[in-house]
Parts: C-alpha cells; structure tokens; sequence
C-alpha cells in the first residue's frame, strides 16, 4: 500500500510525535478513528515490568458523530472472554467474528447479545508488541456497516510503524525513570544542578534548581536561558564557565549568587557521559540547600547498617546533625550519664573515634538516602 502525503501529514507523524504526550498518541488515534471511518476505538498499553496491581494505560477515542455517546467499556469488552488479547498474533488485524467462541454456544449467545448492547456491530483487532517489554492492543468498531477494505489495509500497514512508536516509547520511559531516579535522589539531598555553556548559558535545570534560581531567557534569537544575578555576579559567571571550558585554572569555583539566602553556586567541568548526538554542556553548576533525611528514616537505617538499638540509634541521629550530646540525650529523656555511656556503645558498635568521627560515617553512608 503507497503511503500518501494525507497518510504521513494524519497518522505517521502523529504517531512519532505521540510518543511525548501525556497519554501518548491521543492525536494519532484521534486521526486513525477519523480516517478509517471508527464510531469508537481505544488502545490499551502495558509494561512488561508494571506491577501486578497497575492499571493499564487506555486511550479512549470516539468520532465527532459519537461524541455524546459513553466511551467503549474496554473492561466490559474483556470480560465477554473474547480470544485472548494476548494470544494474538502481532500486527495482524483481526476480525470481530475471529473473536467470537464459536466453541460454546451459550457464550456465543452472551457474546452476541452484550456486544449489541454495547452498539458493537463490527470491528478489528489489532496487537502490536515491543519486543517483549510492551504490548499494545489497538480496538476500532462500527455499528451500522462493516469496515471497508482500505481501512483495513490502512491498520495493516501501519501496525509496523504502531510497533516501533511503541518500541520507542518504551525506551524512553526507561530513559524518564533513570532521570526519575537521579533527579529523586538529588532532590532528597537537597541537591539542585544546572547545565551551562562556555558562555553560562543555561542549556538545562532540574526541577530542584528551577525552584531555587531565577531564569531569563536569552535576549534575541538565541537559544537557552541566563540565571537573573546581579550584573557583577553575572560576569563572574561568565568568565568562571569560560576558564573552566577551556581547562584553565581549577577544576572547581564557586560563586556567592544569592547573599539573602546564603545561596552559593558551585561550578565545575563538565565530564558527563552523551551519546551522539548531544548538545554538551561545558559546566555542570549545584546548589545544595541545608536538608537531612526524615529523623525517624535514618533512626531505621542506623539501626540496620549498625545494629544499634532504638534510643542508640535516635541518639546517633541527632550527633549525626551536630547536636550536642546532653542536649541530644536530654531531648530523648536521657540523663547526662546515660547519654554518655550511650554514645560509646555507639562509637564502638559504628567503629568509630566520636562525634565527628560519627558525623563523617552517617553523612558519607547511605543514611542521607533514606
């Protein structure tokens, strides 16, 4: 089948684009319904890795002419016990008499009845697979007449093009969890970061960094955004991003861009890990706010990593912020000598030499994490 200009401009690139919707490929499936002539159509996505529990992602798409209509109850469809979605072969379009269990009368009978119900007359079926990471069940019906040829022909054309947007999305999911993950733990430590040019142009932030900083966008056509600082900060910025592209001087400067807040910027080389094609950032710029793990978080973890008991552990948390040791074990209902004799069998069950000996093993061990 020749794919006409109407084919790419309707279906394959929305079907490229849909990827980055939120859910994907609403417009494709919008368009799909509208060029085969569909009353209704959903697809249905799942992952592999999803838990047993989680819902699978369905887009729902009715035509204009159905739009005051309730959507197709893709849970009541599976539950006629039609052939197995599951079972079907990958981009192959299936009919709706290739669905039915001709095997049991009876449920044939129920079958019938609930899709006529449903204003089910006919439809195709049609499973697209990711390699065995995802599936994709693509449903259109009809009610009054059948599906024509070249509607057909158009969904087993582009079930390739389904499975490979699909492949696609899959591996950008993987790509948003590892970003998902970083950025979480980042986060819970208080972390923001920026990416900058040889310029401090700001070619990227996390969500932690855009709370904290102020942007600007580049004045005139250019691409990316500066951070609002002070005209003095501002150059300082400037000729730090362009020593440290070059390799002049240290590896590492820090710059003093929110005196109010006490908010320093550290910057230095950027030696991040791209594939090509990538825009390469020259620096890498942090902020850190002053922020601890929960206190009930890290007594549990000092517990596991160290064996302590509860109230060692709870003591050992609050030495572990710089508290003073009475002080700490006072707020724990703890006399002086209590506390004392505590923070022994805490230097002892840690391997540790005292406070700050103790201060340096939570903060460099997973506790932070928790």
């Amino acid at each position: 089948m020749a794919f006409t200009p109407a084919d790419q401009r309707e279906l394959y690139l929305p079907l490229i684009e849909g990827i980055h919707e939120t859910p994907p490929f609403g417009l494709f499936m919008r368009n799909l319904v509208a060029r085969t002539g569909a009353r209704h159509a959903f697809l249905i996505l799942t992952l592999a890795n999803a838990a047993p529990d989680q819902a699978p992602v369905v887009i729902p798409v009715s035509a204009p002419r159905a739009a005051h209509e309730p959507p197709l109850d893709f849970r009541r469809l599976d539950a006629l016990r039609l052939h197995p979605h599951h079972a079907l072969r990958p981009e192959r379009v299936y009919a709706l008499e290739e669905m039915l269990d001709y095997d049991n009368p009876a449920q044939l009978a129920l079958q019938r009845e609930a899709l006529e119900d449903m204003g089910i007359r006919y439809a195709r079926w049609l499973r697209v697979s990711a390699g065995g990471a995802a599936d994709g069940w693509l449903v259109l019906v009809r009610l009054r007449e059948d599906f024509s040829a070249a509607a057909v022909s158009l969904l087993s054309a582009i079930a390739p093009h389904i499975a490979s947007a699909l492949r696609t999305l899959v591996a950008l999911i993987g790509q948003r969890l590892q970003t998902s993950l970083a950025q979480a733990t980042l986060e819970r430590m208080g972390v923001g970061q920026i990416a900058l040019d040889a310029e401090g142009r700001v070619m990227a932030a996390d969500p932690l960094a855009e709370s904290l900083l102020t942007f600007l966008p580049e004045p005139g056509a250019r691409e990316g955004r500066r951070l609002q600082l002070l005209p003095d900060v501002a150059r300082q910025l400037e000729s730090a991003c362009a020593a440290l592209a070059s390799g002049d001087g240290a590896p590492v400067q820090v710059l003093r861009i929110d005196p109010r807040r006490q908010l320093d910027l550290l910057l230095r080389r950027a030696e991040l890990s791209l594939d090509d094609p990538a825009a390469r950032p020259a620096v890498v710029g942090a902020v850190r706010l002053d922020r601890r793990e929960d206190a009930e978080a890290g007594v549990i973890a000092l517990r596991a990593l160290y064996g302590l008991s509860a109230q060692e552990a709870a003591l050992a948390q609050a030495l572990s912020r710089g508290e003073p040791l009475v002080a700490a074990g006072l707020a724990l209902g703890l006399t002086a000598e209590t506390a004392r004799n505590y923070s022994k069998r805490i230097y002892s069950k840690t391997g540790t030499g005292g406070q700050a000996d103790l201060v340096r093993l939570v903060l460099s061990g997973p506790c932070p994490l928790a």
